[in-house]
């Protein structure tokens, strides 16, 4: 049966919103997009507004939101900072990570998000022994993200060592207490449970892809050895890369060479690669990243949250890099602010404004994020596309006023997650006038949150 929406204002593209927008679907797909319909067609549901593609968060660590307002006051940076994410980490068990996700994943869903990339690397038990299914905090993954209604790309990570130590033969030190539950032993292991993963975890909104934690944590073979299931099978591929300047030293001073290229020379940059941050990252890598047809994933919030710097989002683009965007660790979750963030960063440091377009600020919250996370049917309001939209009250103190040709710049620089009344996921309505049809959003965070952080 075909369902129809009309929507008020509807983003297909370009600086302008069309006006009076039919889209129907059948099944889990768009079979058809009419615009300049004035009038909704009799059972057409409406949506006031501005409607647009469900916005893609191409990088997630959903534990982390357990630390929001934990971790901001005082002096720190972000290696005081991880010591604390990694007591969070400690508390997690399958079913606790589950509800914790699941609360998180719906926040998404109420800021319009309809896919989430979970960078997840809490395999195992505290110390590092197997659960009795070695893949059961994964599936906690895959469940919580079912049960909060949006797409999930599951960046199963190797993570092998403590860090890189150039004082030490081989260069990197073991896994502390905290990291042991991170760790697999070794790539061959890891791709032996991933394999099992991706053999059990299947639907049609989830997919299995890879992730190599860092240069840090993952040696060059083992980073061959990753990208190579990951090129065999046809995933994503992701890596942490050039996050902070003593990430950057520490690489030169064991591998002689910077993160990303360490990536570079193990065969891990490609097409089906996304490298998260690159916040440090040179001219060199800069070209290397987008000569492979990489992408970028930025997260502002995140970054200068730890003070960890401003990304070159502007050169990544110039040498051909696709970008998206990631909420990270959660110190918001509001893809309309990250996206607006790489402007207005760019913009305060070159004095220049419109750096980056009003569509390419929206290209990277949405097909953008969609294409690194392995889901190219999806980012875009046009027929054989998936069923994935979100609509954007324009009636809000934020966005009152706003036309057909200013509403996705209000959008992108005055809207927040908040104003988001409507998601579709696959065809199915996952968020309805701002509420989670199935989850108590704010009180399930609350209650998860409280178990894992309670002393």
């Amino acid at each position: 049966m075909t369902a129809h929406y009309w929507c008020e204002l509807a983003w297909l593209g370009g600086s302008r919103a069309s006006e009076g927008v039919v889209i129907a679907v059948d099944g889990d797909r768009i079979s058809a997009v009419c615009a300049g319909v004035p009038v909704r067609p009799e059972g057409a549901v409406p949506l006031a507004g501005l409607t647009l593609p469900a916005l893609a968060n191409a990088h997630s660590h959903a534990f982390h939101r357990a630390l929001r307002g934990r971790t901001h006051a005082g002096r720190s940076s972000f290696w005081t900072w991880r010591d604390l994410m990694y007591r969070v980490a400690g508390r997690l068990d399958p079913d606790s990570y589950r509800r914790l996700a699941r609360a998180v994943f719906a926040e998404m869903a109420l800021a319009g998000i309809g896919a989430v990339g979970e960078f997840h690397y809490v395999h195992h038990r505290p110390g590092g022994d197997s659960y009795e299914d070695p893949n059961a905090m994964g599936a906690a993954m895959v469940g919580a993200a079912a049960d909060a209604g949006i797409r999930l790309t599951l960046l199963d990570t190797l993570y092998l060592h403590g860090g890189l130590d150039p004082t030490l033969d081989g260069g990197y030190g073991p896994l502390a207490p905290p990291q042991a539950r991170f760790g697999d032993g070794n790539a061959d292991r890891w791709i032996d449970r991933v394999e099992r993963l991706a053999s059990t975890a299947s639907g049609p909104t989830v997919r299995i892809g890879a992730a190599v934690h860092s240069v840090r944590a993952v040696d060059p073979p083992s980073i061959k050895a990753a990208t190579d299931w990951s090129r065999e099978r046809g995933t994503p591929l992701h890596f942490h890369a050039s996050e902070q300047p003593a990430e950057n030293e520490q690489c030169i001073a064991v591998h002689g060479m910077s993160p990303i290229e360490v990536i570079a020379q193990a065969g891990g940059l490609g097409p089906g690669t996304t490298v998260v941050h690159a916040t440090h990252a040179n001219g060199r890598d800069q070209t290397m990243i987008g000569e492979a047809g990489a992408f970028c994933c930025l997260c502002p919030s995140t970054e200068r949250d730890l003070a960890d710097g401003t990304g070159p989002s502007v050169g990544l683009s110039r040498q051909g890099a696709g970008l998206c965007l990631g909420s990270d660790s959660h110190a918001t979750v509001d893809l309309f602010e990250e996206a607006r963030t790489v402007e207005l960063d760019q913009r305060a440091a070159s004095g220049v404004r419109g750096v980056f377009s009003t569509e390419a600020l929206a290209e990277m919250a949405t097909s953008g994020g969609c294409r690194s996370l392995g889901w190219p049917e999806a980012g875009r309001l046009e027929a054989g596309a998936l069923a994935d939209f979100a609509t954007v009250s324009l009636d809000s103190v934020r966005t009152a006023g706003a036309d057909a040709d200013s509403a996705l710049a209000a959008t992108i620089f005055g809207a927040s997650s908040a104003d988001v009344h409507h998601l579709v996921v696959g065809g199915r309505t996952v968020v309805r006038d701002g509420r989670h049809t199935t989850i108590d959003v704010a009180a399930e965070l609350a209650a998860a949150i409280t178990e894992v952080t309670a002393p």
